[in-house]
């Protein structure tokens, strides 16, 4: 769990002081979970820089023929780019803590949070119209190519798949589990509209802390899970 001091600031006319945003002295438990060769993650006052390549330590058709970690998907309806070193990298500035007390904040297209693999997550669009017009381009992992990074739309099996590992950790500063409870071991029945709830996991040395989960529904006909739809409780 991350621990945090406040600092008050203050000036020779005027004796008044003022509390600011709380400064994390430490990284996140879960941080522990990032793949170190593509994220670099470290503490800025009250908030956590998440610097990326965006380049995944799985399998995937998208690493191109001839990478050691291409993986052939013949029924994959491949888009026209493959990941390199030059196109991935994305960076993300998230609340050391969330402030789960405002008003919940609606997903926009593009990355919605960084998963443990180094990748971009994305949320249930495609191109501002529903994920099933690209749904034939996603590979085992329920990610592809386009627009620009490859991003997860659907539960990343190749990290997580009907169990209650880390996925990632989201623009608001929450992070995101599989569908199963750390603190069950069962699929949550208490989750909010977002798929929160709050109870311990495996990284809060049994402290409760407010959580997403993937949602236990099958999406369309992809046979799989939407990552995140939103809205985001932690703005």
């Amino acid at each position: 769990m991350s621990s945090f001091v406040f600092v008050a600031c203050s000036s020779d006319d005027d004796d008044t002081i003022t509390d600011e945003e709380p400064a994390a002295t430490e990284l996140h438990a879960a941080f522990a979970a990032f793949n170190t060769e593509a994220t670099t993650i470290y503490l800025d006052g009250s908030n956590v820089v998440i610097e990326t390549t965006g380049l995944p330590n799985h399998e995937t058709v998208y690493w191109g023929d001839g990478n050691p970690l291409y993986r052939d998907e013949p029924d994959v309806e491949l888009t026209p780019s493959i990941i390199s070193s030059n196109n991935n990298a994305t960076t993300i500035t998230v609340d050391a803590t969330p402030n789960l007390t405002g008003s919940t904040v609606a997903t926009q297209l593009g990355t919605i949070g960084i998963a443990v693999s180094g990748s971009s997550i994305f949320n249930d669009q495609e191109g501002g119209g529903p994920l099933d017009q690209a749904a034939a381009s996603l590979d085992w992992t329920g990610a592809h190519i386009g627009p620009g990074v490859y991003h997860y739309h659907l539960e990343p099996k190749a990290f997580t798949n009907d169990d209650e590992n880390l996925v990632g950790i989201l623009l608001d500063g929450v992070f995101l589990y599989g569908r199963k409870c750390n603190a069950t071991g069962t699929y949550p029945t208490d989750l909010d509209a977002s798929g929160g709830h709050t109870t311990t996991t495996q990284y809060t040395v049994g402290e409760e802390e407010y959580h997403y989960h993937i949602i236990n529904e099958l999406y369309s006909n992809t046979g799989s899970y939407i990552a995140f739809t939103g809205p985001y409780q932690g703005y």
